[in-house]
This record gives C-alpha cells, structure tokens and sequence, in this order.
C-alpha cells in the first residue's frame, strides 16, 4: 500500500518556470497537496515569476513566509536570499551558510522536508546546471519518499537531473509534461484509499 503523500517538494535552476508553469497547470483542479518550490533565479525576479505562473496554471502560488502555516492545494516558493524548510506543518525560512554557493538551496529544501515528511513526501528535481539537489533527493528516497527528476530531452541544462541518476536518486525519470500526471496518480491512490 502506497504511503500517503502529504508533502511536494520541487527544486529547479535554468529552464525551471515554464516547467514548474506545465506542472501546476496539469494538475487537477481538486489537488489538494501543497508544493514547496525553490527555483534559483536573479534576486528582485521571483515576484514576478510567481505572478506569471499562479495566473497562467490558475494554481495558487506564493512566496513563502516565516512559520506560516503550509495550507492545501497550494504552492510556496522560496523568497530571494533564504532557505526554506519544514517544521511539521509550518515554513521555516533561514539564512544559513550557502550551499554550492545558493541560498536559497534545492538540497537545504529536499533534507528538511526528508527529515519531517519522509515517505509520505514526494521530491522532484527539474533543470538547471549544476549539482543542487541530487544529494538531497537521494536523502528523500533513501527515507522512502518517492522521487523524480526530469529527462533530458525536455530539459534545458541536464545538469541537476543527472547528477540526481548519477546518485540512483530518481524513482522515475520523466518528460516535464508527464510530471502532473504522475503526481496526479500517486496522490488518487491517497484518495482512492481514502474511500475504501
């Protein structure tokens, strides 16, 4: 029996918006599990990629706030210039040392919700360059979470991706417009278990 799935959390670089854009659009109107979203961009151009997206997808997106309370059926992003983590059901922003030169960091991110939420969390790591993220989402899948990265053709810099494959990080492997319908099965087996 699948575990429950209470917790999304995503990290992507280069090429990351217009996908994090096709994920939440392809998501069903009724999907109720919030989302955790570090995206490494440009301080001053989250607000407005968070605008873009929660218009375009009509899913609700917004940056997140220290201790604010994670509601359903929503997504968070990380504000410039700070990690975000989990304390149970609440946002915890932090200033810590960078890792690999970023704050905010997808790894910081995929630890503490690996830490919280462990199998009933689900990790996915999207394009960019670099390493953010695999050794993080290793942690999520060796906690029993289930973990996905994108493919290479429908990223834009491999990077991130396949340093996650490199560390047998990835339960799947996926084009970027399949992500919504996977997310969509796992989180209905909930409901469909829900019903029996």
């Amino acid at each position: 029996m699948p575990a429950e799935i209470r917790i999304i959390a995503v990290g992507a670089s280069t090429g990351g918006p217009l996908v994090l854009q096709t994920i939440l659009s392809g998501l069903p109107k009724d999907f109720t599990v919030p989302l955790l979203i570090v995206q490494h961009m440009s301080a001053g151009f989250v607000q407005g990629m968070v605008e873009w997206i929660s218009q375009s997808s009509g899913f609700p997106v917004h940056i997140a706030s220290a201790g604010e309370y994670i509601l359903p059926g929503r997504a968070y992003v990380a504000p410039d210039g700070f990690h975000m983590g989990v304390d149970s059901n609440r946002i915890m922003l932090s200033k810590d040392e960078p890792e690999d030169n970023l704050r905010p960091s997808v790894s910081y991110l995929f630890r503490s919700v690996a830490n919280v939420y462990g199998r009933n969390a689900v990790g996915i790591l999207l394009s960019g360059m670099g390493k953010d993220g695999a050794e993080g989402l290793k942690l999520m899948k060796d906690k029993g979470a289930v973990t996905i990265v994108q493919d290479e053709n429908s990223s834009v810099i491999f990077g991130m991706p396949k340093a996650a494959i490199e560390l047998d990080a990835a339960t799947y492997v996926l084009p970027s417009e399949r992500i919504a319908a996977v997310l969509a099965s796992l989180t209905n087996k909930k409901i469909e278990r829900d019903k029996s």
